[in-house]
């Protein structure tokens, strides 16, 4: 196993440091790091856009065939990338994670500006700001120890049931160690004191220690803790004496070449964790904040799989059971887009089920774009908790 696997590790079963609660003043200057990587991507950017006009201005004029060669090359893209899609859903076929019910702390830093310091976060030491990397707002670490808090209404706001998640870039350079900091109602160091309980349950496969952003997945029930990296569940703690009610997130140190900020992205915080077939028993559905898809689009994020897959468990357990996939929406972008995104992803999760093995005719979809909201839409975590897929027992 890796080093930055193992000091991630180590952080949530033996450190969860303690933390002051100050926050302290950030340099509003860009790095000269910060400032070449972006350089480097605009560069990128316009070679691309000069060869691609410079190849228009060399290639000759047909416009007979033009439109059915750009015709061609989109369907051609369009189908390479679904079948990309389902490869990397087909890893992440025995995922079990299950994001928590009500979403509590949301950050995938939209409206950000680069080179200033995250506006959801305090930070408790170093140096963090908001990053460009490709098309991506992230948060930068600029320095070596880095540690930053999400900036909550209370000092106590994680409850006995609760899941994280996020993204972390991995260099496969140097000594890189990201920390997920647990601490307690007294905002004292919780010491993992029997560290046998411990249980590394499996390593990540060769393609997890990839350059590239890989999942963070942690869930925590009242005693127990389960740590997942991608699609592996890494750690099962099963006894925690002490209760968590915050949370920190650090980088030791940089990765890749010297300078390189360590990166993360797409933070949630998630309360509760009830069992979906309990779920449907009481209410008649399920509803769920945890199938994921690219923004926009109705293409289904790998992390959704441990959803999905307790899904299908469900209607293999109980074949009797008939549902109706219903996608819902926040209320960014106009009403018809809306509308029919919704549609397209409950369609696409609807079809991921019967490619997982369900019956087509146990299931229905539909959408209803973001005419039925349960939340605030002016705030991230109402717009995240609006955002949702319904399965209607049918």
């Amino acid at each position: 196993m890796k080093s930055f696997v193992k000091l991630f590790l180590i952080s949530i079963l033996v450190f969860f440091t303690f933390s002051g609660l100050g926050q302290i003043d950030l340099e509003k200057t860009v790095t000269k790091k910060v400032e070449k990587k972006v350089k480097r991507e605009v560069n990128k950017t316009i070679d691309k856009s000069l060869e691609t006009d410079k190849k228009k201005e060399d290639s000759p004029k047909n416009e007979t065939a033009s439109n059915d060669e750009s015709n061609a090359k989109n369907d051609s893209e369009k189908v390479m990338q679904d079948d990309d899609s389902k490869k990397n859903l087909k890893i992440w076929s025995k995922y079990d994670f299950v994001p928590g019910d009500k979403v509590i702390f949301e950050d995938n830093l939209s409206g950000e500006k680069h080179g200033e310091f995250p506006s959801r976060w305090n930070l408790v030491g170093g140096n963090a700001e908001i990053g460009i990397f490709g098309d991506e707002n992230v948060i930068a670490f600029m320095k070596n120890q880095t540690e930053i808090s999400p900036l909550m209404k209370t000092k106590e706001y994680l409850p006995e049931i609760f899941t994280v998640e996020f993204d972390i870039y991995y260099f496969n350079k140097g000594n890189e160690a990201y920390y997920l900091n647990l601490k307690d109602q007294k905002q004292m160091t919780i010491r993992a004191k029997k560290v046998s309980l411990g249980k590394f349950e499996g390593e990540p496969e060769e393609s997890s220690r990839e350059t590239g952003w890989h999942h963070i997945a942690l869930s925590f029930n009242q005693r127990a803790l389960k740590v997942y990296f991608d699609h592996t569940r890494v750690l099962n703690i099963p006894n925690i004496e002490k209760r968590p009610t915050s949370l920190t997130i650090s980088a030791l140190s940089h990765g890749g070449k010297k300078g390189d900020p360590s990166m993360i992205k797409n933070i949630r915080i998630a309360e509760g964790g009830v069992e979906l077939y309990d779920k449907l028993l009481t209410d008649g559905k399920i509803i769920t904040r945890g199938i994921y898809f690219d923004v926009g689009k109705s293409t289904i994020k790998p992390e959704s799989m441990g959803v999905i897959n307790e899904i299908v468990k469900l209607m293999n357990d109980h074949p009797d059971i008939k549902f109706s996939v219903e996608g819902h929406t926040d209320s960014d972008g106009n009403d018809a887009f809306n509308q029919k995104l919704s549609e397209d992803r409950a369609g696409a999760v609807k079809a991921q089920l019967i490619e997982s093995g369900i019956e087509s005719a146990r299931l229905e979809s539909k959408g209803h774009g973001e005419s039925m909201p349960v939340d605030d839409n002016s705030t991230p975590e109402g717009k995240a908790n609006n955002r949702r897929v319904e399965f209607i027992r049918i």
